[in-house]
């Protein structure tokens, strides 16, 4: 039987209201990815001798460092690493707790009551509700940003408020723009910088101004930090967990994904308040059994050598400075982000004497359909697209040569700005 059969038997009948209940599967909207996919097929195959250049990817172009990869295959084959994991070995977390203080000048972390292993971030992220979330609760996010603590919060029975972060407040949340009503019920805050996918970067000031929110109002703060170590020109590597105060009011999420080029391999930490990370720990006991030891092995090996994302690091931050000055050449204000891979543009009102744009994914999907060139659109803070400088390129020649190309396609017609 086919799903559109099944959808006639009690089957759809029993599906849980948190993803759609009895009309589950029924809904016609696209998600957007699948449109950026769907649209990306269709440009392929109507261009089947244009090469396509992805910049819609969030996930690094390369293998993890060769170091890495050996110390999985050593670990592997050792007997003793088979088994299972559960909340992680004690190299991992002195490894993560040593990193949080080379890298972001975190003292004080304790290896075993202040940090646990996650099999990336997004599972974290989908745990740590269960923790704090109760039927009426208030999670509080950030827009545009990355929903999977949002969603959790919903399907526990929670609600949340949504804080835009706009161009004109450098996509920082105004904390002082929450109503009352909505911090008295608040449990969570998630905040995520460097920024997906805005590109922005946090301050100690800014940080600060939320541990001294978090205080008043009694909420925990849920700080994502993925791309936290990839930064560029001079910027430092910033640690909510840096700041006084931050330990006393949440956690801090790492991820070795992008940092390391390791997003298969699905590992990170969670570090922080040790209330919460024990609590954390016990709900993840209840849904996960720990990562591959061999994984969390080779793991500890990459934090020891945080010359591996410096290396990384400068190669982002090149392209970026490629693809800056290729977009502002055309017209674009672009501005090179201070973290993350992420460069996130105002799209063009539409081509002279042609197409208008009402909406970023108005100008993304023109992107792929006409010129071949993959981005992300963004419009619940304004008509944005986001383009990722992972793109597929082997050298700095070949780095120029994709940028080159994509200049060449965006200069034969004319952008309204």
């Amino acid at each position: 039987m086919t799903i559109q059969q099944y959808q006639d038997t009690y089957i759809q009948q029993n599906f849980a209201n948190r993803i759609g209940g009895e009309n589950y599967g029924k809904d016609t909207n696209i998600y957007k990815f699948e449109k950026i996919k769907r649209a990306k097929a269709a440009a392929k195959a109507a261009h089947p001798d244009v090469e396509l250049i992805d910049m819609g990817v969030g996930e690094p172009d390369e293998m993890a460092d060769a170091g890495i990869v050996a110390k999985l295959a050593e670990e592997a084959a050792k007997p003793e690493n088979r088994g299972y994991a559960d909340n992680g070995i004690q190299d991992f977390k002195e490894a993560a707790a040593q990193y949080l203080k080379d890298v972001f000048n975190v003292d004080g972390i304790d290896a075993n009551t202040e940090v646990v292993h996650s099999i990336g971030s997004k599972p974290a992220l989908a745990m740590l509700p269960s923790c704090f979330i109760n039927p009426g609760d208030v999670t509080i996010m950030t827009v545009p940003g990355y929903p999977v603590l949002g969603t959790h919060t919903k399907y526990l029975g929670g609600e949340v408020f949504n804080v835009q972060l706009t161009k004109e407040n450098n996509f920082l949340p105004d904390l002082s723009s929450i109503p009352e009503d909505i911090c008295k019920r608040a449990k969570l805050l998630y905040l995520n910088y460097p920024n997906n996918p805005t590109g922005a970067a946090a301050t100690a000031a800014f940080f600060e101004e939320v541990v001294a929110w978090a205080k008043q109002h009694e909420v925990i703060v849920v700080h994502d930090a993925p791309y936290a170590a990839l930064t560029y020109d001079g910027v430092k590597p910033l640690s909510f967990l840096s700041v006084p105060g931050a330990k006393d009011v949440g956690v801090e999420l790492h991820s070795l994904s992008k940092s390391y080029n390791m997003t298969g391999w699905r590992i990170g930490f969670v570090a922080g308040n040790p209330l919460i990370v024990k609590a954390f720990s016990d709900v993840k006991d209840n849904n996960d059994s720990g990562q591959f030891i061999a994984i969390q092995k080779a793991a500890a090996y990459g934090l020891a050598r945080p010359e591996i994302t410096e290396k990384i690091a400068e190669k982002y931050s090149r392209r970026h400075n490629l693809l800056v000055s290729a977009l502002n050449e055309i017209g674009f204000k672009a501005e090179k982000p201070k973290g993350s891979f992420f460069l996130y543009v105002e799209a063009p009102k539409g081509v002279k004497n042609g197409i208008e744009f009402t909406s970023g994914e108005d100008f993304s999907q023109y992107l792929i359909r006409e010129k071949l060139i993959s981005t992300v659109p963004w419009d619940d803070a304004g008509r944005f697209v986001r383009f990722s400088v992972t793109f597929q390129a082997s050298g700095e020649a070949e780095e120029a040569r994709v940028i080159a190309d994509l200049k060449r396609r965006l200069t034969d017609v004319e952008f309204v700005f």
